[in-house]
């Protein structure tokens, strides 16, 4: 291996019960200059490289197939423990590079058994592999959550809602027997109220934010999840210019003012390597 961390490949085999973990993909001479450098520990103990074709390369690490091969690695990925600390590696890893230049992040576990595999991809998606790295050039990809108090929300909407406020005047004027049947109708239709303001909050903080970006993605959320500002009821990514960075977290901000009084809170988290917005097609040994 030269100075560049490049490692001179001959022939196509790798090392018996060794494997190449593949962190990212990104153009050759940027990454040859960061290996200058000091560098964060790969997944296991063995210096990161860089696997070369053309004008690209990717950074990687060997690793042991006794623990990467494909049947142990099912194993391995229900020892929640071990995995922590293996993502948290790859994640530093990718991190280090993404701060400084344009790269393609590859998903936790991308393993090739021979080097010329790797070189052979980076050579047949020549023009795929160039077009991501263009688009996520001096871009970051930041995350909003959405969160709600739904009791609060609840309120709001049986206040705004002119259903609602019809019905409830109804009930403050009706007998006790009519006025508990209203109530109990009331909370029925806020329910659905509620829902439907969520939706709409959504969609509206999703285009106001796209229009400022250069990519947006509503990510899934699990049913019931919670955060410090409430239940999450939405996760957007964006892949965001670091020139209008200012102009987008000012948008963040307003949106969340907007929406307080209903019961939303605005997260904002970043900024990340550009998962969302780079995939690459899976295809490896």
């Amino acid at each position: 291996m030269d100075a560049s961390g490049e490692k001179k490949t001959r022939g196509g085999r790798g090392k018996a019960n060794v494997g190449i973990y593949v962190y990212c993909v990104g153009e050759r001479n940027d990454l040859r200059r960061l290996f200058d450098d000091e560098l964060p520990g790969a997944v296991e103990e063995a210096p990161l490289e860089l696997i070369a074709d053309g004008d690209l390369a990717a950074v990687v690490s060997e690793v042991p197939l006794t623990d990467f091969g494909e049947k142990p690695l099912q194993e391995r990925l229900r020892d929640a423990t071990w995995v922590a600390v293996r993502a948290m590696r790859h994640e530093k890893v990718i991190e280090h590079f993404a701060a400084r230049l344009s790269v393609i992040p590859l998903r936790f576990g991308m393993i090739y058994l021979r080097r010329d595999r790797i070189q052979g991809m980076i050579s047949e998606r020549q023009a795929e592999l160039r077009a991501i790295i263009e688009r996520l050039r001096n871009r970051e990809e930041w995350g909003i959550n959405i969160c709600r108090d739904l009791e609060t929300l609840m309120k709001a909407v049986v206040s705004i809602s002119p259903r609602l406020v019809e019905i409830s005047r109804r009930a403050a004027e009706a007998g006790p027997g009519q006025s508990y049947l209203l109530r109990k109708q009331i909370a029925s239709l806020a329910a659905d109220e509620a829902r439907l303001e969520t939706e709409r909050v959504v969609t509206e903080i999703k285009s106001e934010l796209s229009a400022i970006s250069d990519g947006a993605k509503r990510l899934s959320a699990m049913k019931g999840e919670m955060s410090e500002a409430g239940e999450v009821v939405a996760k957007l990514a964006l892949l965001v210019s670091r020139s209008r960075l200012k102009d987008f977290r000012a948008l963040a901000e307003r949106l969340a003012r907007s929406h307080q009084r209903a019961g939303f809170r605005l997260e904002m988290t970043g900024p990340w390597p550009a998962y969302n917005f780079s995939a690459v097609a899976d295809q490896h040994d």
